[in-house]
């Protein structure tokens, strides 16, 4: 057996559905360089997979992520953050090109970078009493890792602002009624509501998902005329899968369709 004591990231993989694990229990899953690093080459293989379907991001321990490492960018903060972003960066750009959708299984404290993480998933399903800052403005600090990207369009600009520019914590509650968590959930039930709904997904048109959740990323920056293309571009690409026949077919007999994801 793998001793996994010093691994800073897990990847579980179950059939089509790959578990990415943030894994420095310690210090609440707080991202060092090491643990970036590791993200991004996880990240790297799960882009290369054709198997894959669907995407678990968790934390081990008592939260989900409670942010950068500090001490990474004590001594040097202009290249602590550099060794930090590059990194990060990469695996953000990478997890939003993917086919499989990106669920995110949050507890309790998503901070900082941890945040920042989370608001990059498909999904969020979030256990009772888990904690959401954005908390770069407490540290003096802008956000990074597509924060200012995801965040505007999930809660819109005022919501966004008053999040990123006050530094206050919200609770399920708040944070389920800005949009920035799906569900909340009893914490002995999230990992059987997440287990559900990856399986769920994986089990969809993975080439289809895979569009939809680019075409719902890009609308924003396009004109109508563009992602009118775009759309059709897409469809056009689902046309060729096999999958597009077999849910037609599965309409007309009334049947649930057993999509391949390809």
């Amino acid at each position: 057996m793998t001793d996994t004591q010093d691994t800073p990231l897990l990847l579980h993989r179950e059939g089509a559905i790959a578990t990415l694990t943030f894994h420095r229990p310690a210090a609440l899953n707080a991202i060092d360089v090491p643990m970036a690093l590791a993200l991004r080459d996880a990240v790297r293989t799960l882009a290369q997979d054709r198997a894959l379907r669907c995407v678990v991001l968790e934390g081990a321990g008592r939260a989900f992520m409670a942010g950068g490492d500090l001490d990474t960018l004590a001594a040097d903060p202009v290249r602590g953050a550099a060794e930090l972003l590059a990194p990060l960066n990469e695996a953000v750009a990478l997890l939003g090109q993917l086919d499989a959708p990106v669920i995110a299984k949050v507890h309790g404290a998503a901070a900082g970078a941890g945040l920042s993480l989370m608001l990059q998933a498909d999904f969020v399903y979030a256990a009772e009493g888990t904690r959401f800052n954005l908390a770069y403005i407490n540290l003096g600090a802008s956000c990074d890792v597509g924060a200012s990207w995801a965040l505007p369009r999930i809660v819109g600009l005022r919501n966004a602002l008053e999040i990123a520019m006050l530094g206050e914590t919200l609770d399920c509650a708040q944070a389920q009624r800005l949009s920035l968590i799906n569900r909340v959930l009893p914490p002995a039930e999230l990992d059987a509501a997440v287990q559900q709904l990856a399986q769920r997904l994986a089990a969809g048109p993975t080439v289809a998902l895979g569009h939809m959740r680019r075409l719902m990323r890009a609308g924003l920056d396009r004109s109508l005329r563009d992602q009118l293309a775009a759309e059709a571009c897409a469809f056009d690409a689902c046309a060729r899968t096999a999958d597009l026949p077999r849910g037609i077919a599965a309409f007309h007999a009334k049947q649930t369709p057993q999509f391949e994801g390809r």
